[in-house]
């Protein structure tokens, strides 16, 4: 597999900063290729034969890092150290941090050349520092390399100790605008008790969240949450974010009251039952599903669409970790007949009043981030609202989202000023694409074993995606952008940097005589046919049954909005 070209730009950031400081921090919010990215550096790093170790904090992400490694540089040997194998063998190992702490463990650790920090905000804890100080008591060299989504950590703990500089940032701007996320659409609603949530003490951790539930966990206000709900979210996945496990069980039984399917998740629940409640929700047998502290950060479910806010956070890294659970774009072969196009975003706890935004500046000192929130005038009733704000919370006058790029190197962006810019992407790409018809409807790219192309019906773009022995795979379902980046991803995923990029000479060179043979006839007659044009073509031909029926079939009465 290749990289996508700011992939590619992230590594390159990363490895230069390794090589010239011996440490540096990256961020990357989901959606970015996190895993990817971190297995690049890495493998960039141990091409002399050097020693590394990957360290992860749970068990999934132990196994999903080595898996994603082993994808992105093959023939490198690797090893786990977890609760059940302790084995250095690899030339990678992939380690959970709280096996890997131990005294006992860590004795064992041979020397090693690089160190990576996944998750990287947490590399300040006692157990992250005793293995980094370990490597480095080892080897004065070792080079560590972090990764994280949210550098600034919500107890003010800067990072500096282990990262001095920052290599680079991926922002979410950048990620709406190639379709790799979908939009938020953010509803700051005032149900009369923001004056009360501005009042709430601020603890060492964040609010008081007691006090919080003494202000939001009241019948009226939870009714309210409900009634805006149905109207803005209809019938949408949806994860609610609530103060206490008391507030969470009274609005899940509020849900299950108006006849919605609701369950609650919170710390204090068996592991089985959790389990079990997930994936309930994953199956769509629940609907809504309400949680104290345990989904901000580290799960994902994609067709969730719609995030509730029924608590404030005093940190930014916090109310971007609850907004992103609604970000990822939905793969249609794991989720068929689903449809995402954005995330609703209802705001009943000052988050957004607070923050204003979901870009995060990096401040690895941990000083907390000073000044008022962004705002803006209301054009209809000119009353000053929040910067992020889709609709004025005060009267109900709309806002067109701005047509701007969000590339890189942009400043940051309000929730609502993201958008999708799908020439962006097209400019980006590796891969020269084909217009089909002239009218934008059907555009197809080609590298030398696989194949992408995105097409339009019936107000819907689809991604179709083929290759050499793979039968075509529906892609995506939805919005232009983030169908093509689906499609880019897909070629990303089965090319490499030998291919067939849109700046090799031989693209633009006349069609073969064989390639003649299998086009209709009036393309023998357009002299300015290109090889790769003729290529293009001919796989779209050899695949055109395969594709309408995956567009068929995805278009049929079962399709339905995330």
């Amino acid at each position: 597999m290749r990289l996508r070209p700011r992939q590619k730009t992230f590594v390159e950031r990363s490895v230069a900063a390794l090589a010239a400081r011996g440490n540096t921090l990256g961020v990357a919010p989901t959606g970015a290729g996190k895993t990817i990215m971190l297995s690049a550096v890495t493998g960039e790093m141990i091409a002399d034969g050097a020693r590394a170790c990957v360290l992860a904090h749970r068990d999934e992400l132990t196994a999903q890092n080595r898996a994603k490694f082993q994808r992105v540089v093959p023939g490198v040997s690797t090893s786990v150290i977890d609760a059940t194998e302790k084995s250095w063998a690899g030339q990678v190992a992939f380690a959970m941090v709280p096996t890997l702490a131990r005294a006992s463990n860590l004795a064992d650790m041979p020397r090693l050349d690089l160190l990576v920090v996944d998750e990287a905000h947490h590399a300040v804890a006692d157990s992250y520092r005793r293995i980094i100080d370990r490597v480095r008591d080892a080897n004065p060299d070792a080079r560590i390399f972090g990764v994280t989504a949210t550098p600034n950590r919500g107890d003010k703990k800067g990072l500096r100790e282990v990262f001095d500089n920052v290599a680079d940032q991926v922002r979410l701007g950048e990620l709406i605008a190639s379709g790799h996320l979908v939009p938020p659409r953010t509803f700051v609603i005032d149900v009369g008790v923001q004056d009360e949530l501005r009042a709430v003490r601020k603890t060492m951790s964040d609010f008081d969240m007691a006090e919080v539930a003494g202000i939001m966990d009241r019948a009226p206000v939870t009714g309210e949450v409900i009634r805006h709900w149905k109207e803005k979210a209809g019938d949408r996945q949806t994860v609610v974010f609530c103060s206490t496990v008391d507030h969470a069980g009274n609005v899940t039984e509020a849900f299950k009251a108006a006849g919605v399917p609701a369950a609650l998740i919170h710390g204090e629940l068996a592991a089985e039952t959790r389990k079990a409640i997930l994936a309930d929700y994953a199956d769509g047998v629940i609907r809504v599903i309400v949680n104290v502290a345990v989904l901000t950060e580290g799960w994902d479910h994609p067709p969730t669409s719609c995030v509730v806010l029924l608590r404030p956070s005093s940190f930014k890294s916090t109310m971007i970790q609850m907004v992103g659970r609604g970000l990822r774009t939905v793969d249609p072969e794991e989720h068929p007949g689903i449809v995402k196009t954005d995330c609703i975003v209802l705001d009943f706890g000052t988050a957004s009043l607070i923050h204003g935004t979901l870009e995060q500046d990096v401040d690895l000192d941990g000083r907390a981030e000073g000044g008022d929130a962004p705002t803006k005038t209301c054009p209809c009733c000119e009353a000053d609202i929040p910067l992020a704000s889709t609709e004025c919370p005060l009267c109900g006058e709309a806002f067109p989202r701005e047509d701007e790029s969000a590339g890189e190197g942009s400043a940051a962006a309000p929730l609502s000023g993201f958008i999708m810019t799908e020439i962006d992407l097209l400019e980006r790409s590796s891969f020269a694409w084909v217009d089909f018809f002239g009218n934008d409807d059907a555009l197809m790219a080609a590298g030398f074993k696989g194949w992408g192309g995105i097409f339009w019906k019936d107000g819907v773009w689809y991604a179709i995606g083929g290759a050499k022995g793979v039968r075509p795979h529906l892609l995506g379902v939805g919005e232009r952008a983030v169908c093509l980046a689906q499609a880019d991803d897909w070629l990303n995923t089965h090319e490499t940097d030998e291919s067939a990029f849109k700046t090799r000479g031989w693209l633009g060179q006349a069609p073969t005589e064989n390639q003649l043979k299998y086009l209709p006839p009036e393309c023998r007659h357009d002299f300015g046919l290109t090889r790769y044009r003729a290529s293009a073509l001919m796989t779209f031909g050899f695949n055109k049954h395969g594709i309408t029926q995956l567009i068929n079939g995805a278009a049929g009465p079962n399709r339905r909005a995330a």
